[in-house]
């Protein structure tokens, strides 16, 4: 048996190495997120970085908080194999890219979109206290026309 971070490695009947999770270690991964997605407000984990996103989903998570001009948090879940099926888990939802706001899960790059395009993402920034720069943009608009 190989020791490999917080699982170990098993070898099927064909020989092919597999990754198994004992209880605690699963338990720890867990631990590491909750962690992660309540030490900022806003946490994404996506596969690459905002400033090179490796799928196109991820792209279109980091443009849209880009125009909202928002800080955030962003992991790599392409580095750490233990992350990217953790974070699966904790939020129950099997797609990467994810976005938690306050601690809690918002969906991915679909309902990130959704609540762009509606508006309601602005309210959602709004209650954790972050003004977003769209709205900025909505006031002086406002502010010329009169």
């Amino acid at each position: 048996m190989n020791v490999l971070r917080r699982g170990y490695v098993s070898f099927n009947k064909f020989g092919s190495p597999f990754l198994r999770y004992s209880t605690d270690a699963a338990k720890n991964v867990q631990d590491d997120i909750d962690k992660m997605v309540k030490k900022t407000k806003i946490v994404v984990f996506m596969k690459g970085v905002p400033s090179e996103p490796r799928c196109g989903f991820s792209n279109a998570v980091v443009q849209i908080l880009r125009m909202h001009a928002v800080d955030y948090d962003a992991h790599d879940v392409l580095k750490d194999e233990n992350i990217r099926n953790g974070v699966k888990e904790y939020s129950k939802w099997p797609t990467i890219p994810q976005v938690f706001i306050n601690g809690e899960f918002v969906g991915g790059c679909d309902i990130l979109l959704q609540m762009h395009q509606s508006g309601d993402l602005i309210e959602e920034l709004k209650k954790v206290g972050i003004q977003s720069a769209l709205l900025n943009k909505e006031n002086e608009e406002k502010s010329k026309d009169k």
